[in-house]
């Protein structure tokens, strides 16, 4: 039984994948990487340093010089920047509403793309994002597409918001969801795609848990 496989979580905005992925790393033992919170990380560095978003020299200048660690806690996974934990801060309204277009430069998503790799290097990983199959784990002995209906999405992020005391209404976080669904698949690098070996999964009408369990499932068989 091999036990160490790379497991690959990709899908939209708040389709539930950093939660789910957590607990099925969780339960199988393995090391959860949440690549949305590398990209979060460094939007967050770029808006307090008020650099130009669309300025990618720039961006990928400033992420060669930052170090950005994800460490487990008790409380969850911690996001390090530069010896600062932003766990918080990165989940803010306006690193929401930027991300999509830090996440969009080329240059940049190479620099991630190599740091990503060098942690998943000796598998036993689930790592989740937006071109974890496609572009990352390509050869990844298991891959997931989780996706939800925008309306629930809505749903799960303003509850999320109102965890962590974040104002936020439905109806708008409905219009950011569908903007960020359409700048993260038809951005010329590394676009948001199902993988043509990855399996479909609709978490709409599915608990986190319920969610999880399945795929658990799924790497068990793989793992046989």
């Amino acid at each position: 039984m091999k036990k160490n496989i790379q497991i690959a979580i990709d899908g939209p905005a708040a389709a539930g994948k950093s939660t789910i992925a957590k607990l099925a790393a969780e339960d199988l033992g393995y090391t959860y990487i949440d690549t949305g919170a590398m990209y979060r990380a460094i939007t967050y560095k770029v808006l307090k340093r008020h650099i130009d978003l669309e300025n990618e020299e720039a961006l990928t200048q400033l992420l060669f010089e930052t170090t950005i660690e994800l460490k487990p806690s008790s409380d969850g996974q911690l996001v390090i920047l530069d010896d600062e934990d932003v766990s918080d801060e990165i989940r803010s309204n306006i690193v929401t509403s930027s991300v999509s277009i830090v996440a969009s430069h080329a240059g940049l998503r190479e620099e991630m793309v190599n740091r990503q790799l060098i942690m998943a290097k000796s598998g036993g990983v689930v790592m989740d994002g937006r071109d974890i199959g496609t572009h990352v784990l390509v050869d990844a002995e298991l891959k997931v597409f989780m996706s939800a209906s925008v309306d629930e999405r809505a749903k799960r992020r303003q509850l999320d918001n109102e965890r962590r005391g974040i104002d936020s209404h439905v109806d708008q976080l409905k219009k950011e969801i569908v903007e960020r669904d359409k700048m993260d698949t038809e951005r010329h690098a590394s676009p948001l795609v199902q993988a043509k070996d990855a399996i479909y999964l609709d978490t709409t009408n599915l608990t986190i848990q319920e969610a999880a369990k399945y795929i658990i499932q799924l790497a068990k068989e793989r793992m046989s």
